[in-house]
């Protein structure tokens, strides 16, 4: 994951104070960019130690069109906690722009996958979160905003765009979740996944985040996992069918949340 690490050090060395919405303040970089090759293993950041059943909980909570904490797939993912109301309640986020979008029943991995399968060569094989006219009854607009796949030969790339990049605490989880989602949709139309595209709008370290990405940064990164999905169709996908392995990593390293 020298690919992470070399973000870490180019926002610490070259990025300019800048205010946030949180009010904690941040060293900021527009525009940045990282790949990672899933042939060369599953790109989970080994420096630290990531959650990976939180990601796993997450991205199928996303896929079944979920807006509610309530739903039994974040019983142990308190992510988005912190943003929803008193019934639990998150607005049309993520998993009903993915499946519904706008509330007008269009579902965009079904769309996308049927390109994948019928029109490879397509340019239009995009996925967004990011719907103007639902951002105000969201409770947090979408950080990644929106995703592209492109298939060349038996390999199936993705590229995410993320307007809005929280390099300590959220990069890490977003590289594996979006792994992950490229795993699943590769293995839904028996292609091999292959590179993801990271693109950051706003890659930022919030100020309160600097010594512990530091000391993140004197740890040698250690050999990549890997992941493996159960043989079944995606809208079938449950947490136990996927399967990570040989993930050693270093201690964790606490980061406080912004709001």
């Amino acid at each position: 994951m020298k690919q992470y690490l070399d973000l870490v050090r180019t926002v610490l060395d070259d990025g300019e104070e800048r205010p946030d919405r949180t009010g904690t303040g941040t060293l900021s970089i527009f525009g940045m960019q990282a790949k990672f090759d899933l042939r060369e293993g599953f790109p989970l950041l080994t420096t630290k130690k990531v959650l990976f059943s939180a990601v796993v909980r997450e991205l199928l909570w996303f896929l079944r069109g979920s807006t509610n904490i309530s739903d039994d797939l974040t019983e142990h993912t308190p992510i988005w906690d912190a943003w929803a109301d008193e019934n639990g309640e998150l607005g049309p986020i993520y998993g009903h722009q993915w499946r519904n979008w706008g509330g007008q029943g269009i579902d965009q991995i079904e769309r996308a996958i049927h390109l994948i399968k019928e029109e490879p060569w397509s340019r239009r094989i995009i996925v967004s979160a990011w719907n103007v006219a639902d951002l105000e009854r969201m409770a947090l607009p979408p950080c990644h905003a929106f995703f592209q796949f492109y298939v060349i030969g038996n390999r199936l790339d993705c590229q995410l765009y993320q307007r809005s990049a929280d390099i300590a605490l959220g990069v890490p989880f977003n590289i594996a979740s979006y792994a992950l989602l490229m795993m699943l949709i590769a293995h839904e139309c028996d292609l091999t996944p292959g590179i993801f595209t990271h693109t950051l709008g706003d890659a930022h370290i919030y100020l309160n985040h600097i010594d512990g990405l530091r000391k993140q940064l004197t740890r040698e990164p250690l050999a990549l996992p890997s992941v493996t999905i159960a043989d079944k169709p995606l809208d079938q996908m449950e947490y136990e069918d996927v399967e990570l392995s040989g993930y050693e990593h270093h201690p964790f390293i606490k980061f406080h949340i912004a709001v």
